[in-house]
């Protein structure tokens, strides 16, 4: 049962491009949340800082650390592994603060299956439409056209989860959707989705 002065877990997933980074980011200046911050094996992108946006490691070391179960969750995407720190996100929940995870699919279901004592809701992101997610793509990975094709073959893998999440909402304006991620994540009671129009979203960017 989640004490009242803990903290809630709060996990956003979508398909890569879909912007939950950004949305993530967005949610832990309010100084109640805070982001749980990934351990990666892969190799930090432009601007991107060593404890600020993910503890980059070996594999080698990221191996040993599962070995040690010192991970929350963890999950190879893109053959790179991606994981939370158990004890970092633990300390935070136990002190009243709420942890916002950027995190997959996969992570969500290790997660969700632990049946933590915390509170926990999910909410998915879409893009707005397909030809976006490839625009936002190629942006950030500087018009790599390999990793955009790469990043898109998983694209309706990733995209046919969005039923095992609490929440799907369409990222087709980034300040709208914050603050509708917001009401969703301080509501009392859970909000209704359309299903019908997320449904007919879906079949939009699938095909």
């Amino acid at each position: 049962m989640s004490s009242s002065k803990n903290g809630g877990i709060y996990i956003l997933s979508s398909p890569s491009g879909a912007g939950k980074t950004t949305l993530v980011k967005k949610i832990s200046k309010d100084p109640k949340f805070s982001i749980s911050i990934s351990h990666t094996t892969r190799s930090p992108r432009v601007n991107e800082k060593n404890g600020k946006d993910y503890y980059f490691t070996s594999q080698n070391k990221f191996l040993k650390l599962i070995k040690k179960k010192e991970f929350l969750e963890y999950a190879e995407v893109f053959n790179n592994y991606y994981g939370s720190s158990k004890e970092q996100v633990i300390k935070k929940l136990n002190s009243g603060i709420n942890v916002v995870f950027d995190i997959d699919w996969q992570g969500t279901r290790k997660i969700k299956k632990k049946k933590l004592k915390y509170k926990l809701i999910t909410i998915f992101i879409l893009p707005p439409s397909k030809e976006e997610l490839i625009k936002r793509l190629k942006k950030r990975e500087k018009n790599n056209t390999k990793t955009v094709k790469k990043r898109m073959k998983q694209f309706n893998t990733d995209l046919s989860k969005w039923k095992e999440y609490d929440y799907v909402v369409i990222n087709d304006n980034l300040n709208k959707c914050y603050k509708l991620i917001m009401r969703l994540i301080k509501s009392k009671n859970k909000i209704p989705i359309n299903k019908k129009f997320i449904k007919q979203h879906i079949f939009s960017l699938a095909n």
